[in-house]
């Protein structure tokens, strides 16, 4: 059985007015986490060159320099007594940029605070206990599954400090549609054309909170306009605030507030899917062989996170983040003619972190803390 008997069977226990469908939640679901065949669950490293896509973490160790720089803030409120963790931690990349700077930043409290990475892909893991060999020697670093991140059982038991790099693009959305006055979710079908074996169909919302969502968020599609919503997120981050007595959570990922999300110029949504380095816009053309994501509603995440007893304390483009750090010190002058030497490199992926449209303003960082 592969990927496209599983997304039949799928559709077998799903019978909507005698019509065989999933909806597309499903169906991305199953592409991206089916434990066999899900593109984040096969035997690839899915980020940097030999990847599909790139991440910040790729482009050097800037952004992860910046993220430890505002965790230490963090720490220092929280008086050393802090734990940290990134979610959804992939290869350890960024994890370890981070981990390099806390130890230059404050040795004694870096070797005190206990550090997970966790992540759900075996392979991503694997990666990730080979990238950080160097740290595994002390036992506050910790390589875990969702399941024993939520445990707990690793933390000291104060303060959590959690990072969340393009994690929550990463999950399953509901895509609904307005037509005719009414609301939609987007479902899948199968058709009889081998070249095209999945349609797309509408169906009644699957899920009252999808109405709500877009209720609480002030959102009203114009006629013909598609959307996403991401429950998961939503309550990912409730969860988070149900482990978090005392912490921070800082989520950075590319999306908007969800006025912009929604504006006249979206009227087709925001899915793109990612192979190769290649975007396009065609969630069926290679089920579980391709990464499929939308952008974050952040009105959503910050609604969510106040729900949860979150309080907002800073949003922004990861380019105004990376410029409240201090970037530009990080800049430096060099008479040297190698454009290959670190100086280069270094003032190279800056540059592109700055000025990249894709990367600098569609990218945002939100920190969100909770009992400070």
């Amino acid at each position: 059985m592969g990927i496209a008997e599983r997304i039949a069977a799928g559709m077998k226990m799903q019978d909507v007015k005698g019509r065989k469908c999933i909806t597309f939640h499903d169906y991305m679901a199953l592409c991206l986490y089916d434990p066999e065949y899900g593109y984040y669950r096969q035997g690839n490293i899915r980020v940097g060159r030999n990847g599909d896509f790139y991440t910040s973490s790729s482009i050097g160790t800037i952004m992860g320099e910046k993220i430890a720089a505002c965790l230490a803030e963090w720490q220092a409120r929280f008086g050393g007594r802090a734990d940290a963790a990134e979610w959804g931690a992939g290869t350890g990349m960024l994890s370890k940029h981070i981990l390099q700077e806390l130890a230059k930043c404050d040795p004694a409290e870096s070797d005190a605070m206990r550090y997970a990475l966790i992540d759900d892909s075996p392979v991503h893991l694997a990666a990730a206990r080979r990238l950080l060999d160097s740290f595994s020697g002390s036992d506050r670093l910790c390589l875990l599954t969702a399941d024993q991140g939520w445990a707990g059982l690793w933390r000291r038991g104060g303060p959590l400090m959690i990072v969340a790099n393009e994690l929550l693009d990463a999950m399953p959305v509901h895509r609904v549609l307005m037509k005719e006055d009414r609301l939609w979710e987007i479902g899948v079908t199968l058709t009889d054309r081998p070249e095209a074996p999945y349609a797309e169909t509408l169906l009644p919302p699957s899920d009252p909170q999808i109405t709500r969502v877009l209720e609480c968020d002030g959102i009203a599609l114009r006629e013909g306009q598609q959307a996403e919503v991401n429950l998961n997120a939503e309550r990912w981050i409730a969860r988070i605030g149900e482990q978090m007595e005392e912490g921070v959570l800082i989520l950075i990922d590319y999306g908007h507030d969800a006025e912009e999300l929604t504006a006249g110029h979206r009227m087709n949504g925001t899915l793109l899917c990612y192979a190769g380095h290649l975007a396009h816009d065609d969630p069926y053309a290679r089920p579980g062989e391709q990464d499929i994501t939308a952008h974050v509603n952040f009105t959503a995440c910050r609604r969510a996170a106040e729900a949860a007893g979150f309080r907002a304390h800073y949003y922004a483009t990861q380019k105004q983040f990376l410029l409240d750090y201090g970037v530009l010190d990080d800049l430096t002058a060099h008479a040297g003619v190698d454009p290959f030497g670190p100086a280069a490199r270094r003032n190279r992926a800056i540059r592109q972190l700055l000025l990249s449209d894709g990367m600098s303003e569609t990218f945002k960082v939100m920190v969100l803390h909770k009992g400070t």
